[in-house]
């Protein structure tokens, strides 16, 4: 039994010496070069802290705290997918011993005197056993990771069609559109929020209008203004895109589908949803309104020339308190004073 891998990391708990010793022998002549040995069972919990063994090898009779107490110890702190292998060692042959031991957790148990054969034939099990439950962890870590990344590349797609679409914007609509995402990202980050939920925004607000594919062309082309019949039509865009990005279970898609429904709403409650006002407006919704009202007049449109960068913030600034929210046009003037606007450079990797 020599031809076990070093990598293998051994931690043994026994207060008894001489005990200890000879398991620490016995699992060297097996092959396993990496074993810790403590003598104090108080120091267990910060060495597996620390060292994070493969394998606990642990007496349950001991001073201080049982092994019982500290194996209890040792899995309220490890992750609730992870498997680490513990093996209870007494000189109770009880079979309540056993059944309390087993009860609490353990993966194995063995009775002194004990079998240096039998023992290293469990460690052996217990380490294969170790081995391929991490190997499926890390197997669907890979998988949710290259599950996230295909719907990230779903929402690049989408935008991407939807700048086809907007002909009145010409050809540089989807990445107008990710400026949008860009814009959004900083005023999120001015607001303090996580970084997981500004880099979650950035790739969501590009489809605030993914369902303008919806409106005819005529309406979304149109040189003049709007009838009322024709604002109602382009109003609908906001539950068309809802409706194309619902009943879905990524978290990135279930935001994208807020923004695309309530982007327009008003903090007054003016906006599209007659009523849906203040902190009722998804927060998402509050920054993209901002940001997609900052490209909107600073870009040509079929019905609109652009506006200077400075007539457009100063627009906005206006309508804090009623179109949009204080806190975000607070946020949004922190992000024009440090930065270069319109042309906001993206800081992440997954840039488009």
């Amino acid at each position: 039994m020599t031809d076990r891998p070093v990598t293998d990391r051994i931690l043994i708990v026994e207060d008894e010496e001489p005990l200890s010793k000879l398991l620490e022998k016995t699992l060297r002549n097996a092959g396993y070069a990496d074993v810790k040995v403590i003598n104090d069972p108080r120091q267990a919990l910060p060495v597996v802290r620390e060292w994070e063994p493969d394998l606990v090898v642990m007496d349950i009779g001991m001073p201080h705290i049982d092994g019982i107490a500290v194996m209890q110890q040792i899995r309220a702190r490890r992750g609730k997918d992870e498997f680490l292998p513990v093996v209870l060692i007494t000189g109770d042959i009880a079979a309540e011993t056993r059944q309390k031991a087993l009860a609490a957790g353990a993966s194995d148990y063995l009775t002194k005197p004990f079998d240096s054969v039998e023992v290293m034939l469990r460690i052996k099990n217990l380490l294969t056993l170790r081995r391929m439950h991490r190997e499926l962890h890390e197997s669907a870590e890979r998988s949710a990771e290259r599950l996230a990344q295909t719907r990230v590349d779903m929402v690049k797609r989408l935008v991407k069609a939807a700048g086809y679409r907007d002909v009145g914007i010409g050809a540089d609509s989807a990445a107008n559109a990710t400026q949008v995402g860009e814009l959004s990202a900083h005023i999120a980050r001015a607001m303090g929020r996580p970084e997981e939920e500004v880099e979650r925004i950035r790739l969501a607000a590009p489809l605030h209008d993914v369902g303008m594919v919806g409106i005819p062309d005529d309406i979304v082309n149109k040189q003049t203004s709007l009838s009322l019949e024709e604002l109602d039509q382009i109003k609908a865009h906001t539950s068309i895109g809802a409706h194309i990005l619902s009943n879905s279970d990524s978290p990135l898609l279930q935001l994208a589908e807020e923004i695309a429904l309530y982007h327009h709403e008003a903090w007054d409650g003016s906006g599209y949803t007659p009523g849906l006002k203040g902190d009722l407006i998804p927060l998402a919704a509050r920054i993209v309104a901002v940001a997609d009202t900052f490209y909107a007049m600073t870009q040509q449109r079929p019905y609109q020339g652009a506006r200077p960068v400075e007539e457009a913030v100063a627009w906005i600034k206006a309508e804090s308190g009623r179109r949009f929210d204080p806190e975000v046009v607070r946020a949004f003037e922190r992000v024009c004073a440090v930065n270069d606007l319109p042309l906001l450079k993206s800081e992440s990797e997954t840039s488009w």
